[in-house]
Order: structure tokens, then sequence, then C-alpha cells
């Protein structure tokens, strides 16, 4: 008989001014804090971060930089750090990738993770997983982790401060938690744990197409509301349940596609979920689904600042560069969850037809 392991987050806080909260919790998991994540992240965070913790006499550490990869030889420096400093707690700001390698090291040393996403990128902050990326930044593998964070701290106020193509990146994965679970799973045959992940896919797409244009532009003036809250819950909530309830078994063309991108050094640096978010077009038309509900979906993705053309994720791609992207997004394990074998010209002229039906006005 299959034992399907669900592992959840210890805690999760969320809502305007709940950093507030931190230093709490961090006090219940360890005395000796270290801030972890990118250079920006850490810069948004810290000072808030050092209060929290001097108010409840938690020792701060002081902060570790990331190199920027979520790859084995970061998870190993940090890691090493860690036990290095006598580290009890650690805190992970920053994106996917940053909170992916502090969850990785935390695991390898036994010690707690508390993540605080200072962008709403990607679901990363609550999963048991970590992407991982070879040195040079091409995607490498989805890695299962032994546990989740001990707890999560989703601050809308801190979240609305982000750029805002950060928040569109988040839009991007999380509507592909219902295009890609659509496409993937038979909806006649759910039930038990795939009917609840399905149930989460699909609100996620809800909430973001009621939401996206309000919270946008909520993020533009730097100030939370109710748009970006519940779009925020999307992001990190229901799209992370998928993730937990699926075992991230949940994935299609769309996380195809963008393994691809990595394979070019163009397309490498954008932001996972936005290229995310132009495979999510691209698997509508693979699944030859009729112009109107494409021109809706392209509509969508505008209303979230995502790319609907090639031309918008980087300039300068040649047909040798679309056909590495093609290539590689065909040999992946996304690709293989598809229902039907994708061919190199299929996947060909999805990417035309999406370029093609974007020109089309509104």
């Amino acid at each position: 008989m299959f034992t399907h392991r669900l592992v959840f987050p210890g805690s999760v806080l969320r809502g305007r001014g709940a950093i507030k909260h931190l230093g709490a919790m961090c006090g219940r998991l360890g005395q000796r804090a270290l801030l972890v994540g990118g250079e920006r992240g850490i810069a948004s965070v810290e000072a808030k971060v050092a209060d929290q913790l001097d108010q409840q006499m938690v020792s701060y550490l002081g902060h570790e930089k990331l190199a920027g990869q979520c790859c084995e030889q970061e998870i190993k420096r940090l890691a090493d750090r860690l036990k290095m400093q006598g580290v009890e707690v650690v805190i992970a700001t920053g994106g996917g990738r940053a909170l992916d390698t502090a969850k990785a090291a935390g695991v390898l040393c036994n010690i707690p993770v508390v993540t605080l996403p200072s962008i709403a990128g990607t679901c990363s902050a609550v999963t048991p997983l970590a992407f991982r990326y070879h040195q040079n930044g091409q995607f490498r593998d989805m890695f299962p982790l032994a546990c989740g964070p001990a707890a999560v701290v989703i601050d809308a106020d801190l979240l609305a401060t982000a750029p805002l193509h950060w928040l569109s990146a988040g839009m991007g994965d999380t509507l592909a938690k219902w295009y890609e679970y659509r496409a993937i799973s038979d909806l006649n045959l759910l039930s038990g744990l795939a009917g609840v992940a399905r149930t989460n896919s699909e609100l996620c797409f809800r909430l973001i197409q009621h939401y996206a244009a309000d919270a946008c532009e909520a993020v533009r003036a730097g100030q939370a509301n109710l748009a970006l809250e519940q779009v925020l819950d999307a992001i990190f909530l229901y799209a992370g349940l998928t993730s937990i309830m699926s075992n991230g078994a949940h994935t299609g063309a769309a996380h195809a596609l963008y393994d691809g991108f990595t394979a070019c050094a163009k397309t490498r640096p954008v932001a996972h979920g936005l290229l995310v978010g132009f495979g999510n077009l691209c698997l509508l038309a693979l699944e030859n689904r009729p112009d109107s509900e494409l021109l809706a979906a392209i509509e969508l993705a505008r209303a979230c600042a995502i790319p609907v053309d090639l031309k918008a994720i980087a300039s300068g791609l040649d047909e040798a560069d679309l056909q590495l992207i093609v290539e590689q997004s065909l040999k992946t394990p996304d690709m293989a969850n598809m229902p039907m074998e994708v061919t190199n010209q299929q996947m060909h002229e999805a990417i035309a037809r999406v370029e093609r039906l974007s020109l089309v006005k509104a």
C-alpha cells in the first residue's frame, strides 16, 4: 500500500504587519538567529528583523548573503556556515532561490527555518521542496525535502513595496497551478487529496482573475489592500497547498517550457513565474483550446503584467535560441506529465499561435 507523505509548514502568519510577530516566533525555536537571503531581500527586512529579535532577547548573528543560485554547492556552503556559527534558527528572506537554499541547508543541519519572503514570486515560502539549479543557472531538478519551514511570515505591507514584476511572476506561477493541473488530470476521477488539490488550483485561478488588476495597483502605490492580500493568499497558501497535496507532481508543459528557457543564456535571468506565465499560454495552445479561451488568458496575463510574447521576455531571440528552448523543454519530467506526447513541431506551433494571438486587439 502506498503511503502519501504530506509535509506542511509548522505555522503560517499572514496579513498586514505580520512581521511584528517574527521575534516571538523565532524565540520559540531558538536563541541564536541568522538572517539569510539575497542582497536586496536582506536590505529590505534586516532592520525590522533585528528589532524583532532584540525585543525577544534572541541573539542576532547578522546576515549571510547567498550567491543567487539554489545549487548543491551553495546549499553545502550555507550548511557549513550554519554549523560553524552555532545557528539555532534561520530566517530566510528574498525569493524562491534564496528560500529554497535556506530550507535545504536547514534540513542538512536539522535547524528550523522561518521563511520571510520579501517578494511574492513563487509559493516556495511554504513548500517542502527545493528547485535546484546548476551553477550557471540552468534548471536541474525539483528536490523534495524531509521537512518544511518551521514557520512562514507573509507580510502584505512588506510585499506591497517590492517591484511589480515579482508579483507578476507570482501570479504567473500560481495560474499554472490550475492550467497545468487541469491539463494533466482527469477532472471526472478526482477524489480525496486530488480533489483538494483541484479545488485549491481553481481557487488560485479565480482569485487572480478577480483581484489581479487591483493587486497590481496596490504594488504600484506601495500600499497593501484587500486585493493584494487575496492574491498573496493565492500565491503562497492555496498554490502552496496544491504543491504539498500533489508532492510536486502537478506540473506540465508550462513548467517544462520554463526549464527550456533556463537552457538559453538570453532568457535564463528572467523570473521563474514570468516564464511560466508565458508557458501557461503555450500550454493552452498545445491543448488546442479555442481562440476565444486563449485570448481571454492573454488578457488575464496582461492584467497581471505577465509577458505574452517572446520579445517581451528577451530581445534578440533567434531561431537557434528557440530551438534550444523547445528541445530542452521536451526532455523534462514536467513535459512527461502531459497526457499526450508533445512533439517539437507541436511546441513550435503552440508558441507561434500565442505570438499571433497576442497581436489581436482586445
